[in-house]
Protein backbone atom coordinates (compact mmCIF):
# COMPACT_ATOMS: atom_id res chain seq x y z
CA UNK A 1 0.00 0.00 0.00
CA UNK A 2 1.42 3.68 -0.97
CA UNK A 3 2.16 6.28 1.72
CA UNK A 4 -0.08 9.06 2.49
CA UNK A 5 2.51 11.02 1.00
CA UNK A 6 3.55 9.15 -1.79
CA UNK A 7 -0.42 8.71 -2.79
CA UNK A 8 -1.01 12.46 -2.53
CA UNK A 9 2.27 13.08 -4.49
CA UNK A 10 1.18 10.88 -7.42
CA UNK A 11 -2.32 12.19 -7.81
CA UNK A 12 -1.01 15.95 -7.39
CA UNK A 13 1.13 14.98 -10.55
CA UNK A 14 -1.70 13.45 -12.68
CA UNK A 15 -4.76 15.12 -12.14
CA UNK A 16 -5.60 18.68 -12.54
CA UNK A 17 -9.39 19.49 -12.27
CA UNK A 18 -10.65 23.01 -13.48
CA UNK A 19 -13.96 21.91 -11.41
CA UNK A 20 -14.69 20.27 -7.97
CA UNK A 21 -15.46 17.30 -9.92
CA UNK A 22 -18.01 14.87 -8.11
CA UNK A 23 -19.18 12.60 -11.23
CA UNK A 24 -16.88 9.77 -11.59
CA UNK A 25 -20.10 7.64 -11.36
CA UNK A 26 -20.69 8.91 -14.62
CA UNK A 27 -17.02 9.20 -16.14
CA UNK A 28 -13.47 9.55 -14.09
CA UNK A 29 -10.90 12.05 -15.08
CA UNK A 30 -7.65 11.19 -17.28
CA UNK A 31 -4.46 10.94 -15.60
CA UNK A 32 -1.82 12.98 -17.45
CA UNK A 33 0.13 10.28 -18.25
CA UNK A 34 -3.17 8.70 -20.26
CA UNK A 35 -3.67 12.24 -22.29
CA UNK A 36 0.00 11.86 -22.95
CA UNK A 37 -0.39 8.47 -24.47
CA UNK A 38 -3.18 9.23 -26.15
CA UNK A 39 -1.32 12.01 -28.28
CA UNK A 40 1.29 9.31 -28.74
CA UNK A 41 -1.18 7.02 -30.58
CA UNK A 42 -2.73 9.61 -32.70
CA UNK A 43 0.03 10.26 -33.76
CA UNK A 44 1.69 6.68 -34.73
CA UNK A 45 -1.58 7.29 -37.20
CA UNK A 46 -1.07 10.39 -38.68
CA UNK A 47 2.57 9.73 -39.38
CA UNK A 48 2.16 6.28 -40.56
CA UNK A 49 4.26 4.87 -38.35
CA UNK A 50 4.11 0.69 -37.12
CA UNK A 51 1.04 0.26 -34.40
CA UNK A 52 2.65 -2.64 -33.13
CA UNK A 53 3.09 -0.74 -29.46
CA UNK A 54 -0.53 -0.08 -30.00
CA UNK A 55 -1.28 -3.86 -30.12
CA UNK A 56 1.02 -4.49 -27.22
CA UNK A 57 -1.17 -2.11 -25.10
CA UNK A 58 -4.36 -3.99 -25.16
CA UNK A 59 -2.63 -6.95 -23.89
CA UNK A 60 -1.03 -5.24 -20.84
CA UNK A 61 -4.25 -3.65 -20.16
CA UNK A 62 -5.46 -7.27 -20.25
CA UNK A 63 -2.59 -8.29 -17.62
CA UNK A 64 -3.07 -5.64 -15.47
CA UNK A 65 -7.13 -5.81 -15.47
CA UNK A 66 -6.42 -9.24 -14.50
CA UNK A 67 -4.39 -8.65 -11.56
CA UNK A 68 -7.12 -6.37 -10.14
CA UNK A 69 -9.50 -9.14 -10.49
CA UNK A 70 -7.52 -11.44 -9.53
CA UNK A 71 -7.77 -13.95 -12.07
CA UNK A 72 -4.92 -15.10 -14.54
CA UNK A 73 -5.27 -12.94 -18.07
CA UNK A 74 -6.22 -15.92 -20.11
CA UNK A 75 -9.58 -15.99 -18.13
CA UNK A 76 -9.88 -11.91 -19.84
CA UNK A 77 -11.64 -10.85 -22.78
CA UNK A 78 -11.47 -7.37 -24.24
CA UNK A 79 -14.64 -5.63 -25.46
CA UNK A 80 -16.21 -2.49 -26.05
CA UNK A 81 -18.94 -2.80 -23.46
CA UNK A 82 -21.04 -4.34 -20.51
CA UNK A 83 -23.99 -4.79 -22.55
CA UNK A 84 -22.27 -6.61 -25.63
CA UNK A 85 -20.54 -8.92 -22.71
CA UNK A 86 -23.89 -9.46 -21.15
CA UNK A 87 -25.38 -10.46 -24.71
CA UNK A 88 -22.64 -12.82 -25.07
CA UNK A 89 -23.84 -14.50 -21.87
CA UNK A 90 -27.44 -14.30 -22.46
CA UNK A 91 -27.10 -15.94 -25.90
CA UNK A 92 -25.66 -18.70 -23.95
CA UNK A 93 -29.25 -19.56 -21.82
CA UNK A 94 -31.21 -21.90 -23.20
CA UNK A 95 -35.30 -20.94 -23.86
CA UNK A 96 -37.01 -20.92 -20.66
CA UNK A 97 -34.09 -20.20 -18.11
CA UNK A 98 -34.69 -17.61 -15.38
CA UNK A 99 -32.27 -14.70 -14.93
CA UNK A 100 -32.61 -13.13 -11.10
CA UNK A 101 -32.00 -9.52 -11.18
CA UNK A 102 -32.45 -6.76 -9.06
CA UNK A 103 -35.02 -4.33 -9.49
CA UNK A 104 -33.76 -1.11 -11.41
CA UNK A 105 -30.12 -2.45 -12.38
CA UNK A 106 -28.21 -0.53 -15.04
CA UNK A 107 -29.47 -1.23 -18.13
CA UNK A 108 -26.57 -3.27 -19.83
CA UNK A 109 -26.81 -5.57 -16.90
CA UNK A 110 -30.23 -6.35 -17.88
CA UNK A 111 -31.29 -5.66 -20.65
CA UNK A 112 -30.26 -8.41 -23.39
CA UNK A 113 -31.74 -10.56 -21.18
CA UNK A 114 -35.62 -9.09 -21.08
CA UNK A 115 -34.55 -8.85 -25.02
CA UNK A 116 -34.36 -12.51 -25.99
CA UNK A 117 -37.95 -12.68 -25.43
CA UNK A 118 -37.88 -16.55 -24.29
CA UNK A 119 -36.24 -16.18 -20.81
CA UNK A 120 -38.04 -15.15 -17.55
CA UNK A 121 -36.49 -12.11 -16.24
CA UNK A 122 -37.32 -12.22 -12.79
CA UNK A 123 -36.59 -8.76 -10.45
CA UNK A 124 -36.78 -8.18 -7.17
CA UNK A 125 -35.30 -5.31 -4.81
CA UNK A 126 -31.28 -5.53 -4.30
CA UNK A 127 -31.66 -6.20 -0.44
CA UNK A 128 -33.24 -9.26 -1.38
CA UNK A 129 -31.73 -11.11 -4.36
CA UNK A 130 -29.88 -13.73 -2.46
CA UNK A 131 -32.83 -14.99 -0.50
CA UNK A 132 -35.16 -14.62 -3.50
CA UNK A 133 -32.54 -17.40 -5.59
CA UNK A 134 -34.62 -20.50 -5.89
CA UNK A 135 -34.21 -24.03 -7.57
CA UNK A 136 -34.70 -23.40 -11.37
CA UNK A 137 -32.87 -20.01 -11.07
CA UNK A 138 -29.92 -20.39 -13.75
CA UNK A 139 -28.38 -17.21 -13.62
CA UNK A 140 -28.02 -14.14 -11.15
CA UNK A 141 -27.08 -11.23 -12.50
CA UNK A 142 -26.51 -8.27 -10.31
CA UNK A 143 -24.17 -4.60 -10.20
CA UNK A 144 -21.87 -4.72 -7.73
CA UNK A 145 -22.45 -1.14 -6.63
CA UNK A 146 -25.86 0.54 -7.71
CA UNK A 147 -25.03 3.23 -10.11
CA UNK A 148 -28.26 5.02 -9.30
CA UNK A 149 -27.02 5.05 -5.90
CA UNK A 150 -24.31 3.61 -4.64
CA UNK A 151 -25.91 0.67 -3.01
CA UNK A 152 -22.91 -2.35 -2.51
CA UNK A 153 -24.28 -5.73 -3.34
CA UNK A 154 -24.14 -8.64 -0.88
CA UNK A 155 -22.21 -10.40 -3.07
CA UNK A 156 -20.85 -13.40 -0.40
CA UNK A 157 -24.39 -14.01 -0.07
CA UNK A 158 -25.46 -13.65 -3.35
CA UNK A 159 -22.58 -16.33 -4.40
CA UNK A 160 -23.61 -18.86 -2.04
CA UNK A 161 -27.04 -18.77 -2.34
CA UNK A 162 -26.71 -19.03 -6.03
CA UNK A 163 -24.26 -22.28 -5.31
CA UNK A 164 -26.81 -23.76 -3.02
CA UNK A 165 -29.35 -23.69 -5.95
CA UNK A 166 -26.87 -24.27 -8.61
CA UNK A 167 -27.40 -21.28 -10.52
CA UNK A 168 -24.23 -19.30 -12.09
CA UNK A 169 -23.49 -15.60 -11.14
CA UNK A 170 -22.62 -12.69 -13.26
CA UNK A 171 -21.76 -9.63 -11.27
CA UNK A 172 -20.95 -6.24 -13.09
CA UNK A 173 -17.91 -4.21 -11.49
CA UNK A 174 -18.25 -1.02 -13.37
CA UNK A 175 -19.09 1.14 -10.43
CA UNK A 176 -16.40 -0.63 -8.31
CA UNK A 177 -13.61 -1.63 -10.05
CA UNK A 178 -10.84 0.57 -9.03
CA UNK A 179 -11.84 1.35 -5.38
CA UNK A 180 -13.82 -1.60 -3.95
CA UNK A 181 -11.81 -5.01 -4.06
CA UNK A 182 -12.39 -7.33 -6.49
CA UNK A 183 -12.34 -11.22 -6.61
CA UNK A 184 -13.79 -12.09 -9.87
CA UNK A 185 -12.33 -15.50 -9.54
CA UNK A 186 -15.67 -15.93 -6.45
CA UNK A 187 -18.29 -15.74 -9.64
CA UNK A 188 -19.01 -17.51 -12.95
CA UNK A 189 -18.37 -14.11 -15.07
CA UNK A 190 -17.67 -10.33 -13.82
CA UNK A 191 -17.34 -7.47 -16.31
CA UNK A 192 -16.85 -3.71 -16.21
CA UNK A 193 -16.00 -0.70 -18.08
CA UNK A 194 -12.98 0.95 -17.86
CA UNK A 195 -14.28 4.80 -17.77
CA UNK A 196 -15.17 5.30 -14.86
CA UNK A 197 -13.29 4.36 -11.53
CA UNK A 198 -10.38 3.08 -13.63
CA UNK A 199 -9.79 6.20 -15.44
CA UNK A 200 -9.43 5.38 -18.64
CA UNK A 201 -11.56 6.58 -21.85
CA UNK A 202 -14.26 5.43 -23.12
CA UNK A 203 -14.30 2.01 -25.59
CA UNK A 204 -13.17 -0.91 -23.76
CA UNK A 205 -14.81 -3.25 -21.37
CA UNK A 206 -13.65 -6.40 -19.73
CA UNK A 207 -15.22 -9.59 -19.12
CA UNK A 208 -13.73 -12.20 -16.60
CA UNK A 209 -14.87 -16.31 -17.74
CA UNK A 210 -14.15 -19.15 -15.50
CA UNK A 211 -11.05 -21.56 -17.34
CA UNK A 212 -13.59 -23.65 -19.21
CA UNK A 213 -15.59 -20.69 -20.62
CA UNK A 214 -18.33 -21.52 -18.32
CA UNK A 215 -20.34 -22.53 -21.44
CA UNK A 216 -20.81 -19.41 -23.69
CA UNK A 217 -20.53 -19.27 -27.46
CA UNK A 218 -18.49 -16.54 -28.62
CA UNK A 219 -21.50 -15.06 -31.06
CA UNK A 220 -19.56 -12.03 -31.74
CA UNK A 221 -16.23 -13.38 -32.52
CA UNK A 222 -14.34 -11.99 -35.75
CA UNK A 223 -10.89 -12.36 -36.74
CA UNK A 224 -9.37 -10.77 -33.66
CA UNK A 225 -11.22 -13.81 -31.46
CA UNK A 226 -8.83 -16.15 -33.58
CA UNK A 227 -5.45 -18.07 -31.59
CA UNK A 228 -3.52 -16.62 -34.47
CA UNK A 229 -5.73 -13.53 -35.36
CA UNK A 230 -3.51 -12.14 -38.23
CA UNK A 231 -3.95 -15.94 -39.96
CA UNK A 232 -7.61 -15.62 -39.63
CA UNK A 233 -8.67 -12.09 -41.88
CA UNK A 234 -10.43 -14.28 -44.39
CA UNK A 235 -12.97 -16.91 -44.01
CA UNK A 236 -14.34 -18.55 -41.54
CA UNK A 237 -12.50 -18.59 -37.99
CA UNK A 238 -11.02 -22.46 -38.04
CA UNK A 239 -9.69 -22.25 -34.89
CA UNK A 240 -10.69 -19.73 -31.60
CA UNK A 241 -8.24 -18.41 -29.25
CA UNK A 242 -7.45 -21.14 -26.60
CA UNK A 243 -8.39 -18.14 -24.19
CA UNK A 244 -10.64 -16.41 -22.93
CA UNK A 245 -9.29 -14.01 -26.10
CA UNK A 246 -12.16 -15.94 -28.17
CA UNK A 247 -14.70 -13.36 -26.39
CA UNK A 248 -12.86 -10.58 -27.41
CA UNK A 249 -14.40 -7.90 -29.89
CA UNK A 250 -12.15 -5.86 -32.64
CA UNK A 251 -10.25 -3.90 -30.26
CA UNK A 252 -9.88 0.06 -29.59
CA UNK A 253 -6.65 0.72 -29.98
CA UNK A 254 -6.24 4.23 -29.21
CA UNK A 255 -8.46 3.45 -26.00
CA UNK A 256 -5.98 0.77 -24.76
CA UNK A 257 -3.23 2.85 -25.23
CA UNK A 258 -4.17 5.27 -22.73
CA UNK A 259 -5.63 2.97 -20.32
CA UNK A 260 -2.79 1.05 -20.16
CA UNK A 261 -1.43 3.99 -18.20
CA UNK A 262 -4.27 4.58 -16.57
CA UNK A 263 -4.35 0.79 -15.39
CA UNK A 264 -0.68 1.64 -13.82
CA UNK A 265 -1.38 4.61 -11.88
CA UNK A 266 -4.41 2.37 -10.39
CA UNK A 267 -2.04 -0.17 -9.18
CA UNK A 268 0.51 2.50 -8.26
CA UNK A 269 -1.85 4.35 -5.49
CA UNK A 270 -3.25 0.64 -4.75
CA UNK A 271 -6.66 -0.38 -4.62
CA UNK A 272 -6.56 -0.29 -0.31
CA UNK A 273 -5.73 3.11 -0.46
CA UNK A 274 -7.98 4.18 -3.27
CA UNK A 275 -11.25 2.24 -1.19
CA UNK A 276 -9.64 4.00 2.04
CA UNK A 277 -9.85 7.27 0.31
CA UNK A 278 -12.58 7.66 -1.85
CA UNK A 279 -14.94 5.87 1.38
CA UNK A 280 -13.89 8.62 4.31
CA UNK A 281 -14.84 11.56 1.87
CA UNK A 282 -18.12 9.64 0.73
CA UNK A 283 -18.41 9.30 5.06
CA UNK A 284 -17.73 13.21 5.35
CA UNK A 285 -20.51 14.13 3.32
CA UNK A 286 -22.76 11.75 4.97
CA UNK A 287 -22.35 13.20 8.50
CA UNK A 288 -22.49 16.87 6.81
CA UNK A 289 -25.71 15.79 4.82
CA UNK A 290 -27.09 15.01 8.31
CA UNK A 291 -26.43 18.62 9.89
CA UNK A 292 -28.01 19.71 6.90
CA UNK A 293 -31.06 17.71 7.72
CA UNK A 294 -31.03 15.43 4.16
CA UNK A 295 -30.60 11.83 4.49
CA UNK A 296 -28.81 9.79 1.79
CA UNK A 297 -30.16 6.74 0.47
CA UNK A 298 -28.30 4.21 2.88
CA UNK A 299 -24.98 2.84 1.13
CA UNK A 300 -22.74 2.21 4.05
CA UNK A 301 -19.05 1.80 2.38
CA UNK A 302 -19.64 3.03 -1.15
CA UNK A 303 -17.73 6.02 -2.50
CA UNK A 304 -21.59 6.99 -3.91
CA UNK A 305 -23.64 8.84 -2.27
CA UNK A 306 -27.47 9.90 -3.50
CA UNK A 307 -29.71 12.16 -1.78
CA UNK A 308 -33.27 12.17 -2.56
CA UNK A 309 -35.36 15.63 -3.18
CA UNK A 310 -31.90 17.27 -4.30
CA UNK A 311 -31.52 15.95 -8.07
CA UNK A 312 -32.71 19.28 -9.12
CA UNK A 313 -30.19 21.37 -7.95
CA UNK A 314 -27.29 19.74 -10.17
CA UNK A 315 -27.89 22.59 -13.06
CA UNK A 316 -27.16 25.30 -10.49
CA UNK A 317 -24.42 23.17 -9.28
CA UNK A 318 -22.59 22.72 -12.62
CA UNK A 319 -23.09 26.71 -13.25
CA UNK A 320 -20.76 27.00 -9.78
CA UNK A 321 -18.11 24.69 -10.61
CA UNK A 322 -19.39 21.50 -8.91
CA UNK A 323 -20.16 18.83 -11.53
CA UNK A 324 -22.24 16.19 -10.04
CA UNK A 325 -25.19 14.03 -11.33
CA UNK A 326 -29.12 14.03 -11.38
CA UNK A 327 -30.10 10.26 -11.05
CA UNK A 328 -33.94 9.04 -11.03
CA UNK A 329 -34.43 12.92 -8.84
CA UNK A 330 -31.59 12.10 -6.28
CA UNK A 331 -28.15 14.21 -6.69
CA UNK A 332 -25.11 11.87 -6.78
CA UNK A 333 -21.59 12.67 -5.74
CA UNK A 334 -18.88 10.19 -6.28
CA UNK A 335 -16.07 10.29 -4.79
CA UNK A 336 -12.11 9.37 -6.14
CA UNK A 337 -8.00 9.41 -5.74
CA UNK A 338 -8.65 13.33 -7.11
CA UNK A 339 -10.96 14.72 -4.26
CA UNK A 340 -10.29 16.39 -1.13
CA UNK A 341 -11.96 17.60 2.14
CA UNK A 342 -12.04 20.70 0.72
CA UNK A 343 -14.52 19.40 -2.09
CA UNK A 344 -16.67 17.94 -0.03
CA UNK A 345 -17.08 20.73 1.79
CA UNK A 346 -17.64 23.47 -0.78
CA UNK A 347 -20.13 20.98 -2.25
CA UNK A 348 -22.14 20.93 1.70
CA UNK A 349 -22.05 24.91 1.19
CA UNK A 350 -23.44 25.04 -1.95
CA UNK A 351 -26.41 23.17 -0.74
CA UNK A 352 -26.70 25.42 2.42
CA UNK A 353 -27.88 27.90 0.26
Amino acid sequence: METTETFESLVRAEFTPKSTYLNTASNGLLPARTVAALHEAALLRAEGRPLTPLYEDVEACRAAYARLAGVPATRVAVGASVAAHTGVIAASLPAGAEVLIAEDDFTSVLNPFHVRGDLKVRSVPLERVAESVRPGTALVAVSAAQSADGRIADLPALREAARAHGARTYVDFSQAAGWLPMDADAYDFTASVAFKWLLGPHGAAFLVVPEDFGGLTPVLAGWVAAEVPWDSCYGPVTELAHSARRFDLTHALFTCAGLRRSLDLVEELGVAAVHAHDVALADRFRAGLATLGHEPVPAPGSAIVSVPGLGGRQPELSRAGIEISNRAGNLRAAFHVYNTPADVDRLLDALTG
